[in-house]
């Protein structure tokens, strides 16, 4: 069971119950708990006189599982089945609810929402625990060493009662500094492969509420007729054919001239008008490249001097040596632009309050992003624009741009009207793969020289593509000397101890809205790297297991004893010897293995992929 909730509604909400325990980090970033929210406060957790417990999820959850992670971590420090918590998403507010691997920015991405929570959400359940075993220990007379808390019961020798009778009390002491956390061997739901997802039954019976599914009281629904080339501008418009669409009220330029703005009654009516509206587009600075020539830009790229050194290693004598190496392997690569194609396609749903607060609804992948630009655009302070969290079809990274895209849409469509009714953007399937943000397209180029031995004496590696990070806020943090971190990690940073590895980096012109996509750039470097290494195994003659362990032998390299632990593993899993196919990737921090083989593997003791060129 799931809620959502304003930072304004859950203080109200706080002060007028008798007896709810908050725990969680205050301002200082220290652990603090109160018996009500009245001050500027962090909660975490929530525990209700009635022993009703709820994790308060800063993360987003767009099917990736984070509401039932967060809240494990503080059903199994308080000592509850998982079934007796619920989860509530936590209010938009960076300073109180901020990602501790991006700074103050509230958003999830790049796979840190349970590495950024881990300390605190434990420590949040841990403080609970000991607050209402304290509290339990002064009403019974006895010693706190002598109290447990096990499925939602405390109990002592002699003594046994649900711990929601001591919420009023516990919310009266003061917060322990350093609760003591669980040791992992008594973990219970933490790794429990028994453990089943909080939100899987509300989302097969319907009562998931989705963005998509919110519907407010008289309020109206917003296309955008968008122009049929990226940078396209509109000059004019004609909807005379779309009055006669049931359900059309009017169109609009937007302000940015991005687009015109159809409004109607409801989803279908808008999506008919927009059909019907006839639009005039200035195409002077339109982008006119096909995927071809994309492709054939990358390629001619990946033949020049690259633009960048992505490493410290001489290109030019890593080249000597490749050619005078026993064997050589030269391999192209290319990765064509992708959609994100999320299950649920974008929307959100803005309006404003009777106070002139604006309210927006949203499967917010990066809250901060939009509170950002909502101040500029409606000229109003952080508290004054709220941010409703919904659960997410799905994203892959799509409802994550720094500029707040769609967000942005809907606010300027909002702007345009009187206000006083809801407006709900929403993009068709076929305006997100016609239109939106892609992985961008990239090249690699590699050549690797091997001795008579079939050891590895030069690896030359280029790679070409189109920036996600330049001409956006994070360009300072993830970009160095020109090189674009996210367009070669993966490579740059390989786990394998490999001979004259020289890297090169050329950016190129983006034919489309680039945005990462998952991994981003471990989405084609990962390929690339285990591809090849595969075929510098077999070049030597060698198993391609053995192989790789050879360059990942560090003893003092924490990267390769992990990559390292993943094949052996996946090794001694697997019911094939020598000769199946195996490729270990890291991304993000954690190594994801694939042990692949078909009958004809089976068969022929080889297992053979399609590879470019």
């Amino acid at each position: 069971m799931t809620a959502n909730t304003s930072r304004r509604n859950f203080l109200k909400g706080a002060a007028a119950s008798t007896a709810v325990l908050f725990v969680g980090v205050n301002p200082s970033g220290g652990l603090a708990a109160a018996g009500e929210s009245t001050a500027q406060f962090n909660p975490f957790v929530k525990v209700g006189s009635d022993g009703a417990v709820t994790a308060i999820v800063k993360h987003y959850e767009a099917g990736q599982g984070i509401s039932t992670g967060l809240s494990t971590l503080i059903a199994e420090e308080i000592g509850l089945r998982l079934d007796q918590i619920e989860f509530e998403f936590a209010p938009s507010n960076p300073e109180l609810y901020a990602n501790l691997r991006f700074g103050i920015f509230q958003g999830t991405g790049s796979s840190t929402s349970l590495v950024n929570s881990w300390d605190q959400y434990r420590q949040a359940g841990a403080a609970a625990r000991e607050m209402l075993i304290a509290a339990a220990a002064a009403a019974w007379g006895i010693n706190a060493s002598e109290i447990t808390i096990d499925e939602g019961i405390i109990s002592a020798a002699g003594h046994s009662a649900p711990f929601g009778d001591f919420v009023a009390a516990a919310a009266q002491l003061p917060t322990p500094e350093n609760p003591r956390l669980k040791d992992p061997a008594d973990y219970k739901l933490i790794g429990s492969p028994a453990a089943r997802r909080l939100d899987s039954a509300s989302k097969g019976n319907g009562q998931a509420k989705f963005a998509m599914d919110v519907h407010l009281p008289n309020q109206m629904v917003v296309l955008i007729k968008r122009p049929p080339s990226r940078g396209a501008l509109a000059v004019s418009f004609d909807d005379s054919a779309a009055q006669d669409v049931q359900g059309y009220l009017h169109s609009a330029v937007l302000p940015n001239k991005a687009g015109i703005a159809v409004y109607a009654e409801n989803t279908w009516g808008a999506i008919q008008a927009r059909d019907a509206v006839e639009a005039e587009w200035d195409l002077s600075a339109a982008e006119t490249r096909s995927s071809d020539e994309v492709e054939a830009e990358i390629r001619a790229a990946l033949d020049a001097e690259p633009e960048f050194r992505a490493n410290g290693t001489d290109p030019d004598a890593v080249a000597a040596d490749i050619k005078g190496a026993e064997k050589t392997i030269e391999k192209t690569f290319y990765f064509p632009l992708l959609a994100h194609a999320p299950m649920e396609p974008l929307n959100c749903t803005i309006e404003q309050t009777e106070d002139g607060d604006i309210v927006l609804h949203d499967g917010a992948q990066m809250p901060t992003a939009t509170h950002l630009a909502y101040q500029e655009i409606f000229g109003l302070p952080q508290e004054r624009i709220h941010i409703k969290s919904m659960f997410a079809g799905g994203s892959f990274g799509r409802r994550a741009t720094p500029s707040a895209d769609y967000q942005v849409e809907a606010a300027l469509a909002f702007i345009m009207t009187d206000r006083t009714r809801p407006v709900k953007l929403v993009w068709t399937r076929e305006d997100d793969i016609q239109g939106g943000y892609y992985r961008p397209a990239f090249g690699h180029k590699v050549r690797i020289g091997l001795d008579a031995k079939g050891a590895i004496i030069g690896w030359q590696h280029q790679i070409a593509g189109q920036s996600v990070m330049k001409g956006t806020p994070f360009e300072q943090i993830v970009v160095h000397n020109g090189v674009d971190h996210t367009s070669v990690e993966g490579a740059v940073d390989t786990a394998y101890s490999i001979p004259g590895f020289a890297l090169g980096l050329t950016d190129t012109q983006k034919a489309t809205s680039v945005l990462w996509w998952r991994s981003i750039g471990h989405a084609h470097t990962a390929y690339v790297m285990e591809t090849m290494m595969d075929l510098a195994a077999k070049a030597a003659g060698a198993d391609p297991l053995e192989y790789r362990l050879m360059y990942l032998a560090g003893a003092n390299n924490k990267n390769q004893q992990r990559k390292s632990a993943a094949l052996k593993l996946a090794a001694d899993k697997a019911e094939l010897g020598q000769g199946a196919c195996r490729s270990c990737a890291g991304d993000f921090g954690p190594y994801v293995l694939w042990h692949l083989c078909c009958a004809c593997c089976r068969s022929l003791g080889q297992c053979g992929g399609r590879r470019e060129d």
